[in-house]
């Protein structure tokens, strides 16, 4: 269960997470057009949007659909087994996806744009930033950094046998 997760990482992927997804789902729900022009914008400014093909709509509401399901299913698994295991499996497949997400969102971008954050509208941040940071706790849980039992990282520690 979440309460198998330390403090700060459960804080995390149990309620600001599943509240970013639940964004990424609505954004698309409520304006689809916005959704889709803002995906590459590389200025705070309002992207242009222009009417969206049937295509292009489905797949804007696909893929908010898609954050939905995500935001579902880590509400369900965190909050339901008591199996480390299926825990860290599960984690470890959203740090896989963190990593293709913010190499699709720089491909798309482009260096210039993905180097250049001050730009960044509130779909790339969410895209890049939002991501990173996600991916950041992730990768400290997989290093022991917020272990219960020990203080701090197990990287480095001496074995209390010397």
């Amino acid at each position: 269960m979440a309460s198998s997760l330390p403090a700060f990482p459960r804080f995390v992927f149990t309620i600001f997470e599943p509240i970013s997804l639940i964004a990424g789902f609505l954004g698309p729900l409520i304006s689809p057009q916005f959704f889709a022009a803002s995906q590459l914008a590389t200025s705070k400014d309002v992207a242009e949007a222009h009417v969206l093909t049937p295509t292009e709509n489905v797949l804007a509401l696909q893929l908010g659909n898609t954050y939905l399901l995500l935001g579902l299913l880590g509400l369900f698994i965190l909050n339901t087994t008591l199996d480390i295991p299926t825990v860290n499996a599960y984690l470890a497949a959203l740090w896989i996806g963190d990593i293709g997400h913010v190499l699709v969102t720089g491909w798309g971008l482009g260096l210039k744009g993905t180097l250049n954050f001050l730009a960044w509208n509130a779909v790339t941040w969410g895209n890049i930033g939002v991501t990173l940071a996600l991916f950041s706790v992730r990768t400290l849980y997989f290093l022991g950094f917020f272990d219960k039992q020990k203080s701090g990282p197990k990287i480095g520690r001496k074995s209390k046998r010397t």
